[in-house]
């Protein structure tokens, strides 16, 4: 029988408002699912979400 193998997730949380930043970085704020202040949410870890963190590493707390 194969083996389920289960996939990293990353727990983000917002804790800079996107407020007074460029557009492309809010939009991407929304896109990791980030809503409100101190929401942590738990995303898979991809190569496509590691470059979305690295474009608003200065707003987002990082847990693996």
């Amino acid at each position: 029988m194969a083996k389920k193998i289960e996939a990293k997730t990353i727990k983000v949380t917002l804790v800079r408002s996107p407020i007074g930043f460029p557009e492309p970085q809010k939009a991407t704020v929304r896109a990791l699912g980030l809503r409100r202040l101190h929401q942590t949410v738990e995303q898979p870890d991809t190569p496509a979400l590691r470059g979305m963190l690295a474009k608003v590493i200065h707003m987002v707390r990082i847990e693996e």
